[in-house]
């Protein structure tokens, strides 16, 4: 039996993948000049280096709208990472870009996020207001360059350009601008879907935990513009289901309505304004990957339901409290006692702000970390 090498992987992409594909053979590279691996392409390493961090495994114990330990099933952020990286790499190989940028990407994606979710993100950004503010992007890379420390030849995971990139052009509501990364408008097609992929797993996951969770009912939902517009409405039409088999049923027709969607209106996109390179890619003046202007309308639609009856439900609201509490707590108390930090954490504040310093230590913790080390040193 012979091996397949690096070599003929790379080869392999050249004559499979896209013309505007990224391909890894032609990666920017990573900031420290590192051998190629002989079996492994520079993005299959950034994705394993990636699995085997401190950080992605600490994704298991964060919130990811429910708490965990409130029940077993409910998605965690690393859950929900992995879901991510499935919905990705099923777009990519349909439109014949790179699966293992697209899945390297959807992995480091959440790397930077707090505990107890977007509450603590939140609350960080606060009390960081006076030192730049808190967004789980720039800590996500901030991580992989910096607080990952794996190897004794170079800081943090050394990544390729190419996923760090995707790191900082993560489309959020705050726009990053981070030194030596160009300023094209676009990011590659990999990094584009993933955004997609992320707001396809989280809308359809946050409504299986919603009904998991009694949060939300059926009939909310048969009340909506998009029950119909998704085509939801046909997992009504199986008379024979139970409450769970509907439930995982209508989570299956929503994402692969959305999943299909997106992979024909990118495809239409990219031959409608004939792109056909990266450079192309990243010089477009509008997303190349979205849905078709009726499912988009649906899916802001479905946003704003889950925003108002899920999100703002006073149970979460109410978790919401408590964990901002924990964290405001932790903030002060390192703040005024900075020896109950780790001793690399201490010797950070040599040449970090402290507010940062303490920001990282605790936006790596997960939930349960959290909730022990503030019974212990504050409640």
């Amino acid at each position: 039996m012979t091996t397949i090498t690096r070599q003929q992987i790379e080869q392999r992409e050249r004559q499979m993948l896209a013309p505007c594909a990224a391909l890894s053979a032609e990666s920017r590279g990573r900031e420290y000049p590192q051998k190629p691996h002989p079996l492994r392409t520079d993005f299959q390493r950034d994705r394993d280096r990636i699995i085997h961090s401190a950080a992605f495994r600490r994704l298991e114990y964060k919130t990811q709208v429910f708490i965990p330990h409130e029940q077993d099933h409910f998605r965690t952020r690393l859950t929900h990472t992995i879901e991510v990286a499935q919905i990705g790499r099923t777009i990519a190989r349909s439109l014949r870009l790179n699966e293992d940028l697209t899945e390297a990407i959807a992995l480091v994606h959440d790397l930077g996020h707090t505990p107890f979710g977007h509450c603590g993100e939140h609350v960080l950004d606060r009390l960081l207001k006076h030192a730049g503010g808190f967004n789980h992007n720039r800590q996500s890379l901030r991580v992989v360059d910096y607080l990952e420390q794996r190897y004794p030849e170079h800081p943090g995971l050394n990544l390729t350009y190419e996923v760090r990139e995707g790191i900082i052009k993560h489309e959020t509501s705050v726009s990053i601008q981070v030194p030596g990364f160009d300023r094209h408008p676009q990011p590659t097609l990999e990094a584009a879907l993933v955004d997609i992929a992320d707001e396809i797993a989280y809308n359809s996951h946050d409504i299986d935990d919603g009904l998991a969770s009694g949060l939300i009912t059926l009939d909310d939902l048969r009340h909506t513009a998009f029950w119909t517009a998704l085509g939801l409405d046909q997992t009504d039409r199986a008379v024979k289901l139970n409450p769970d088999q509907r439930r995982y049923a209508l989570v299956r027709t929503l994402l692969n309505r959305l999943a299909s969607d997106v992979i024909s209106q990118t495809a239409r996109n990219l031959a409608d304004r004939n792109i056909t390179t990266l450079n192309q890619v990243r010089s477009a003046t509008h997303k190349m990957c979205a849905y078709p202007e009726c499912t988009a309308d649906a899916v802001r639609d479905l946003k704003h339901f889950l925003m108002n009856r899920l999100y703002r439900h006073e149970h979460l609201l109410s978790l919401a409290g408590w964990a901002e509490k924990i964290i405001e707590s932790l903030f002060s108390k390192f703040s005024e006692q900075p020896h109950h930090m780790p001793l690399r954490f201490q010797e950070m504040l040599l040449t970090e702000r402290p507010e940062i310093v303490i920001a990282d230590y605790i936006a790596g913790m997960t939930d349960r970390y959290a909730e022990r080390t503030w019974a212990r040193l504050v409640h």
